[in-house]
């Protein structure tokens, strides 16, 4: 960690900046992440007891980057509010961008206001966990964009105003993490993408390609794969975007390339899928149905006796009949002997009835209490995940498995958390009871589980559970959430020391959610990052109109190798399309990408396409666009 100099008397002097307020890890994380990975100047607005350190490099990468290569360090201004005039000092008024991450929804609110006033055309980037706050704040500022700008064009409004939640962003990383080993993930048009590290095939065999090869790894024949970094990779190093002559010539040399995230592992069966309630199949229990059968049986055998034997009508004697059944008819003394025997013999058949209908009514009683309350992990129950904590995280990753029709058993200390009415809703078995007690774990069937993931609040709970569950099941791949980023890095090493066939994860919210954040502050159209060892490749959605190397071209032909790639292209109509494919689906909304494209499908002005790109490949891009665009 490098600890940055404090510069809370001073002001903003650069233009086309980056601006980042908080006073958490987010905003640490998201200054280094901008900085880093996208090589921006970046403006930190911190509160004075905030230690203001930043979890980076003491140098640029080894890619060339839009900076010339120097070191570009964040300058950091000290305020214990977003107001007016700390916004002017970070000059806000004169930035590309303005993220607002502080933990009050309030606080950002109020910011947000300020800073639209201070900058209608300024990108802002707003974490909230209220999404319907969210949703009427993004409706708020973009008026307001539009009332101070009328004439703002509608691609530069759809990403003037962006609301995130940590949480959301963060689980779909976290969800990866449980299904396939990683968090080097791109989310695009409700798909997870991941990039998988393939080491070189052997004689004889042929590497799967994925969607695409996005990379080919630095080798050496100590480190074929090139897992740990180029540092020690030795030469050559990583071949970011390389063509299929390129791969196919790269014999011994590991390899990165893009797949979906799928989960392989047994699923519920479908009943078990629905949401769960209280069926009127399941409150009228088979003992229930007895009961109500041998009334009517009884009471139509007694009625048609009671019709035959005496002048009374079929409707009057079964109302007789009735009452006889269940003794409150008055006792008939002045009757004839028949109603006599047949009053008796009601009475005798109610008595024996009603035990039975007594059970059944209580059997039925407790169907329903029992379709209220939490379901507990069924029989025979494996490959699931075992999720631990419903609370803001836990929630949030618990709708994202399931999107992904992955089982889930849920383990919950409060029975009021925030996730439990969810989880029930879902019908998804919780265990209720501290993870850290004996039998708590094994009751969420931890020893037949596919992963574990640790979301509870308590950085010791969540180590704690992990350390127990490697010791019920050694090989169980563990996902934990930690606040500390260091903390995180030296769990994930000690972890991956003690279990080396085990898979172990170990990531901070912060860490995860950084990314999103940035692509919001980076516009819209970039989707998000994954590093290639010490390189980046950046994914965007671009609209191919005002590209000339995009414009008229094959899919093939628009492909250069080492700078972008066309990934998948946008199926849905200029008016129909949603302006974020980052963000999650909507329930009803259909996919819209269509990843299989053919190399020699024709780019037409209107269409948009999603690429993968170098830094310079991407500022290329961008740069020649906004050239067009000014003739």
């Amino acid at each position: 960690m490098v600890a940055l100099p404090r510069q809370g008397e001073g002001e903003a002097t650069v233009r086309g900046h980056m601006v980042v307020c908080g006073d958490d890890g987010l905003a640490h994380r998201l200054a280094d992440e901008l900085r880093d990975v996208y090589r921006q100047r970046v403006v930190l607005v911190v509160p004075d007891e905030v230690e203001v350190r930043l979890a980076t490099d003491t140098g640029p990468t080894t890619e060339d980057t839009t900076r010339g290569g120097t070191f570009v360090p964040v300058q950091v201004i000290m305020s214990p509010a977003p107001t007016k005039e700390a916004l002017l000092r970070a000059g806000a008024d004169r930035a590309t961008a303005l993220a607002l991450l502080y933990e009050d929804d309030e606080t950002n609110l109020r910011a947000a206001l300020a800073a639209r006033r201070l900058s209608p055309g300024l990108r802002l980037v707003v974490r909230t966990y209220n999404r319907k706050l969210g949703r009427h704040l993004e409706e708020l500022l973009d008026q307001s964009a539009i009332v101070h700008s009328p004439g703002l064009d509608r691609a530069v409004l759809d990403a003037s105003t962006t609301v995130l939640s940590d949480a959301d962003t963060a689980a779909p990383a976290l969800a990866a993490t449980a299904v396939a080993g990683t968090s080097k993930i791109v989310q695009a048009d409700g798909v997870l993408l991941r990039a998988v590290e393939r080491t070189p095939p052997g004689r004889g065999e042929t590497a799967d390609p994925g969607l695409c090869t996005l990379a080919l790894l630095s080798s050496t024949a100590a480190d074929p794969a090139g897992a740990e970094g180029s540092e020690g990779s030795g030469s050559p190093g990583p071949l970011l975007l390389p063509d299929d002559r390129t791969v196919a010539g790269s014999a011994g040399r590991g390899s990165v390339v893009l797949e979906t995230v799928r989960y392989a592992g047994p699923a519920l069966p479908a009943h078990r899928l629905a949401r769960r309630g209280a069926p009127l199949g399941e409150l009228f229990s088979s003992r229930l149905r007895w009961a109500l059968g041998g009334v009517v049986a009884s009471v139509l055998a007694l009625t048609v006796t009671t019709t035959v034997l005496t002048d009374a009508d079929p409707v009057h004697a079964a109302y007789i009949t009735l009452l006889d059944l269940f003794s409150i008819n008055d006792p008939a003394i002045d009757a004839s002997v028949t109603n006599q025997v047949l009053q008796l013999l009601s009475g005798l058949v109610g008595l024996a009835l009603l035990p039975l209908l007594v059970a059944g009514a209580l059997e039925a009683l407790g169907t329903f209490r029992a379709a209220g309350a939490l379901p507990r992990p069924p029989r025979g129950l494996s490959g699931h995940v075992v999720l631990l904590g419903l609370g803001k995280i836990g929630t949030r990753v618990l709708a994202r498995l399931r999107e992904l029709d992955i089982p889930v058993v849920c383990v919950e200390e409060d029975p009021e958390a925030r996730g439990i009415p969810f989880a029930r809703g879902l019908g998804v078995p919780v265990v209720l009871g501290d993870v850290t007690e004996e039998g708590i774990l094994e009751a969420a069937k931890i020893h037949r589980a596919h992963a574990l993931l640790a979301l509870t609040s308590s950085d010791t709970t969540n180590l704690e559970a992990a350390l127990y569950a490697r010791i019920l099941r050694p090989d169980l791949r563990v996902a934990l959430r930690l606040y500390d980023d260091d903390f995180a890095t030296a769990v994930h090493r000690t972890l991956r020391a003690a279990h080396p066939d085990a898979l172990t994860r170990s990531r901070s919210v912060s860490h995860l959610a950084a990314p999103a954040f940035a692509g919001a502050m980076m516009g819209r159209q970039i989707l998000g990052a994954i590093p290639v060892e010490r390189k980046v490749l950046l994914f965007a959605a671009l609209l191919v109109a005002g590209h000339p190397p995009f414009e008229g071209r094959t899919v093939a032909e628009a492909f250069r190798p080492g700078a972008w790639r066309v990934l998948a292209l946008d199926t849905a109509t200029p008016s129909a399309r949603r302006p974020d494919l980052a963000s999650a689906h909507h329930d009803g909304d259909d996919p819209q990408l269509l990843w299989d494209l053919h190399p020699g499908y024709v780019l037409r002005p209107e269409d948009r396409v999603v690429i993968a790109a170098t830094r310079r490949g991407l500022a290329e891009l961008l740069g020649r666009h906004r050239t067009e665009a000014q003739r």
